[in-house]
């Protein structure tokens, strides 16, 4: 029964990635008619209508501090983490801002390591730690030198934090009780809620004759429903199989997807460079997990004998 929730937790993790990795192709296409307040407002608004039209039942929550932790998660897990992320682009290159934020594994277990139990840092999440993250600089690397960019970069460390703590507070809210999907709903509710004065300050004012391109409908259709509901509800679905760690070293598979998807789908290069970051994520993400099935076999085995 452990191993087949290992197993369901592994695999709505990988295909929350899959999904995720995607997104920053659909965001790019939809940057070109939209700004980055109204696409945030508008993925996640049509996503919180999704939800409630997937499941209408009324969320119950057990205690008043649930309430307060659903805010905080979407306080951290939608708003300050999507928008610190765009707005850090404004100042800083694309190449820092995917390698600081891929360290929220690192956040998630150090948080994890305070407020969870049964969820200890252990030397083979630090080894896949140091190898995603000089595989993901790796991925990243255009060749132009490390430039540092304060304001940028601290946003982007600001919006890891906030995934750790998102994280957390998914792990602490499953582990009462509540379905996956009803939690999500009432995380973009509270999302929705906090980054309104940072959409009305930027101005929302998305022209309706871009609204309806073809091009762009399916593009939102993507960021709200499949990357949106779809996406948050499996994840959150993984973080209650997995925990907060296990599940949160699959980000750093999410370059490894944009990279690829980017090659087939915008004819983007991928380098000889970018190859050998791949295989670091991969072997970063093998190594946080932690379980070598195999030589765990040969042990036991050795043992009984």
């Amino acid at each position: 029964m452990q191993l087949n929730r290992q197993l369901r937790g592994h695999l709505f993790a990988g295909f929350t990635i899959l999904i995720w990795g995607t997104t920053f192709i659909s965001t790019k296409v939809l940057l070109r008619a939209f700004s980055p307040a109204e696409i945030l407002l508008i993925r996640f608004a049509l996503g919180y209508l999704a939800l409630w039209a997937f499941n209408p039942r009324v969320l119950r929550l057990h205690e008043r501090k649930h309430e307060l932790w659903c805010a905080v998660a979407g306080l951290c897990g939608i708003t300050i983490y999507y928008s610190f992320e765009n707005i850090a682009l404004q100042y800083s290159t694309a190449s820092n801002i995917g390698v600081i934020v891929s360290v929220a594994p690192l956040f998630t277990a150090i948080f994890a390591a305070f407020f969870l139990k049964g969820e200890q840092l252990k030397p083979n999440f630090f080894a896949g730690f140091a190898a995603a993250i000089v595989g993901v600089f790796l991925m990243n690397y255009t060749g132009g030198g490390v430039h540092i960019n304060p304001k940028g970069d601290m946003l982007a460390l600001l919006a890891a934090v906030s995934w750790g703590v998102y994280s957390i507070l998914v792990r602490r809210l499953s582990e009462a009780g509540y379905p996956p999907a009803l939690l999500t709903r009432r995380f973009f509710l509270w999302g929705l809620v906090f980054m309104s004065p940072y959409v009305i300050r930027s101005g929302f004012a998305p022209s309706l004759a871009e609204l309806t391109q073809p091009v762009n409908l399916l593009n939102l259709a993507h960021l709200s429903f499949l990357a949106g509901a779809v996406g948050f509800v499996s994840w959150n679905t993984a973080v209650s199989y997995l925990g907060a760690v296990k599940s949160s070293v699959y980000i750093y598979a999410t370059p490894v997807v944009t990279i690829i998807t980017a090659a087939l789908v915008l004819g983007e290069r991928l380098t000889p460079v970018g190859a050998v970051g791949v295989l670091l994520v991969i072997l970063g993400v093998v190594l946080s997990d932690g379980h070598y099935p195999r030589l765990h076999r040969r042990k036991e085995q050795h043992d009984v004998g």
